[in-house]
């Protein structure tokens, strides 16, 4: 990739470089106990890709070590593979009892594919680690883990099944690792139904097999090839790419399927669900552990191999991912220099260049840079952040309109939060709305042609609470060239408007212009899906008719109650300059635009349902879902 490996800086709110003087920042390494070696042959494995020696195993020292170099700071340590049981149950004694004194250790899990987990590892792990976290690499139902097969090409479905059945009996809650590939598709609710149904699962992470760039089988050090990988090179026949390979576009309809369902279904309230509850959390404002959503990535995420080699995430590409061998580095600050050095990690960082100017970037949190780094081959970038804006759009919907899931499909209305955005009170606005007898302030009007402010008379500015169409002040307090928008939406719609605004250019002060929008607060989340689809509609059908240089945008957001804290959700309907088009012609046009998007609303009602002008997702092509 023709990228700057000269781009150390960091990436503001997206991408936090490791500082040695922080202590309170943890540091993930993920072990990889026995390197490749594995016990099994899933078609698709990245580890198996690396071609890296087998056979050795991470020492209790090396723990230490690794305990030595990050002193100071929490570690969360992951057992990981190949397969972390192929060690010996002596052997992973020996590294658990070493973790359980170090003091600094504030996690450790072991993700195994679960062939081998029995009573005498349970009973191990109950010893010496009470609180290990346990994570089971499973794809679904037995249909869905076609490429998770032995070295004799059978399915190993059946004993995962059965660990996962003995963790239930012993009380243990796991995690499941379960990759989206065709053999999935379009089958997101019975998959999610089938993992749920294990008393042992708590926590589900949907991970995308995005593969389209892998051209050839994984190499063997032997002549003999075993008959899995005579079934992974009949996979590598498959045009654009393994047969196991999605398409982002793929995995975001299967995420919002799963989403959806695992909201209606009430699994929320006892499973974890991944990538949704990061997503959610983010939406919402609030930091999560996800790396893909966070700003601690690729820095703060090491991989350690029994050779001693040190290097960034797993699933970056190696030997381009080591940073040092373990027993050579001093302390933190060689590390961090390796990473400043690091052209794969420079060039992952400037990959995400493009988030700083992005409306997504706040929620989605640039992603993950090994995957981005991936698409480069297949130029495919602009499909991976589809992706992801995909996905938030779907999840704020079914965040706001959990009844009408059918809501996650509409592609014309996106999340757009509005900063700030909040109302004194805005339970008691939604009462007095309509209302002839409320109680209803008296209020100074400022207009200009900046804009009107409605004041409580104070010295000072002191705004007042919003109005409605009952105050005496209603009309007077709406800017004219926004007025016949507000009365279509409040008086042939019925609906609520929180805020509106004609558009301002701003000319001679240091503001940046504003456009056209009207902002729509639901009474509830019957009429907000109602209102949703209303509004796809009518955009839909305007969008043709509109003055060159103009679109016209719904957005979802959210509103504060600055007395409660709470959010609601609010629908914002905007016209907005279109790509590349000056604020000049947007204002010279913005008249007729205003008056077309109006007359646009009088085809539309809420009241018609919840149908948007969107369709369905099709159905997946299940044809590569099987092995042949």
């Amino acid at each position: 990739m023709n990228l700057s490996t000269e781009q150390r800086h960091p990436v503001e709110g997206l991408y936090q470089s490791l500082d040695p003087d922080d202590t309170g920042t943890a540091v993930s390494v993920i072990v990889k106990t026995r390197g490749e070696t594995c016990d099994i042959d899933c078609l698709y494995c990245y580890e198996k890709r690396k071609e890296a020696p087998g056979g050795a195993r991470v020492g209790a020292g090396q723990i230490t070590r690794l305990a030595s170099l990050f002193r100071g700071r929490p570690l969360a340590v992951e057992l990981h593979g190949g397969e972390p049981l192929t060690a010996g149950r002596d052997h992973i004694a020996e590294i658990l009892t070493e973790l359980a004194g170090l003091p600094q250790v504030v996690r450790v899990t072991l993700q195994t594919n679960g062939v081998l987990l029995d009573g005498d590892w349970l009973d191990m792990f109950d010893d010496l680690c009470p609180d290990l976290r346990i994570g089971v690499s499973l794809d679904g139902d037995a249909q869905g883990n076609a490429w998770r097969v032995g070295y004799d090409g059978r399915p190993v479905y059946p004993r995962v099944a059965a660990s996962l059945n003995l963790l239930a009996e012993r009380g243990r809650g796991v995690g499941v690792i379960a990759a989206v590939t065709p053999a999935v598709l379009g089958r997101a609710e019975e998959v999610l139904d089938h993992l749920a149904d294990f008393g042992s699962v708590n926590a589900i992470s949907f991970v995308p097999c995005f593969d389209s760039t892998i051209r050839r089988s994984t190499a063997l050090p032997g002549r003999r090839r075993p008959a899995s990988r005579l079934l992974q090179q009949e996979a590598m026949n498959a045009t654009g790419g393994p047969a196991w390979a999605i398409h982002p576009d793929e995995y975001a309809q299967f995420v919002l399927a799963a989403t959806a369902h695992w909201i209606t279904a009430g699994y929320f309230a006892g499973i974890k669900l991944e990538p949704a509850v990061s997503t959610i959390r983010r939406l919402r404002g609030l930091q999560t552990g996800f790396c893909h959503f966070s700003d601690l990535k690729c820095d703060h995420v090491f991989t350690l191999y029994p050779d001693g080699r040190l290097g960034s995430c797993d699933e970056l590409p190696w030997p381009q991912a080591r940073l040092a061998e373990l027993e050579s580095v001093a302390d933190q600050h060689e590390v961090i220099l390796a990473q400043q050095g690091s052209r794969l990690l420079n060039q992952g960082k400037a990959l995400m260049d493009k988030c700083m100017t992005c409306d997504y970037r706040d929620t989605c949190g640039g992603g993950c840079v090994a995957t981005r780094w991936r698409q480069g081959p297949a130029a495919d970038h602009d499909a991976y952040c589809d992706y992801r804006m995909r996905m938030i759009d779907g999840v704020a919907a079914l965040l706001a309109q959990p009844a009408h899931p059918a809501g996650a499909w509409c592609q014309s209305l996106r999340w757009r939060p509005r900063t700030p955005n909040s109302m004194r009170d805005v339970k008691a606005f939604l009462a007095r709305w309509g209302g002839p007898n409320a109680d209803r302030s008296q209020v100074r009007l400022h207009t200009s042609e900046h804009g009107n402010i409605n004041t409580v008379g104070l010295a000072g500015v002191h705004e007042a609470d919003d109005l409605d169409p009952a105050h005496p002040k209603w009309r007077a307090s709406i800017e004219p060239g926004v007025w016949p928008l507000v009365d279509a939406v409040t008086r042939a719609w019925g609906l609520v408007t929180y805020d509106s605004c004609q558009g301002h250019q701003y000319t001679g002060l240091d503001l940046p212009p504003t456009g056209l929008r009207v902002g729509i607060l639901a009474r509830d989340r019957e009429e907000y899906a109602r209102t949703a689809a209303a509004l796809c509609r009518a955009a839909t059908a305007v969008s043709p008719s509109l003055p060159a240089g103009i679109e016209v945008n719904v957005g979802r957001s959210e509103l504060t109650c600055e007395g409660s804290g709470t959010t609601t959700p609010v629908l914002d309907l905007s016209l907005d300059p279109g790509p590349g088009q000056s604020w000049d012609i947007y204002f010279a046009h913005l008249d007729k635009a205003g008056a077309t998007l109006t007359a646009a609303l009088t085809t539309e009602h809420p009241g018609t349902g919840t149908t948007c002008a969107c369709p369905l997702p099709a159905p997946a092509d299940t044809k590569k879902s099987v092995l042949r």
